[in-house]
């Protein structure tokens, strides 16, 4: 898996999209569950030539990953901590930062746009990161938030893999 990152290391340069989710997260895999469709989403980005970079966790994390490594995909793993054997086994490139929870503004200036899907109290963080940067943030059954003046925050929603991907991938240009 690990020989991934010779041969993709130019999506990097290319296209890559964030997927965002709490490492913690272990949503059942049901039919529209939360790791079947972070598996989904990496998969279809993967088919897109988009890599993944992420914390690097299990749950929607590791699905995501799965779903990117089955399709021949590239995922790099931003850790939080300085062991690269704590990453997920689907990870491409698993970088240990020894930051913890800083690495995750990281993680979220490495990509053009940002998928949340679920999510622990990291994901709206990682949200609220990712618009500070100006990042479009993709919406799939995770958290929604208003500003204090009651107006929604700008949040792309999408109700299925295909849609979050599609609507990733045209906003990152």
């Amino acid at each position: 898996r690990r020989h991934h990152l010779r041969e993709k290391s130019r999506l990097l340069e290319d296209r890559h999209q964030r997927r965002v989710g709490d490492r913690r997260e272990r949503e059942q895999e049901g039919e529209g569950g939360g790791e079947l469709l972070a598996e989904a989403v990496g998969r279809r980005l993967a088919e897109a030539g988009a890599g993944i970079v992420c914390g690097g966790g299990t749950g929607v994390i590791e699905a995501a990953c799965r779903g990117a490594a089955r399709a021949g995909g590239l995922s790099i793993g931003l850790l939080p901590g300085a062991s690269a054997d704590s990453g997920n086994p689907w990870l491409s490139a698993p970088l240990p930062t020894g930051m913890g929870e800083g690495r995750n503004a990281l993680v979220v200036r490495a990509g053009r746009a940002v998928i949340a899907i679920g999510g622990g109290l990291g994901t709206p963080a990682e949200i609220a990161l990712a618009l500070r940067m100006g990042k479009t943030v993709v919406a799939l059954r995770t958290w929604t938030a208003t500003a204090p003046d009651g107006h929604p925050l700008a949040l792309t929603h999408a109700t299925s893999a295909a849609d979050a991907v599609r609507a990733a991938l045209q906003e990152a240009g």
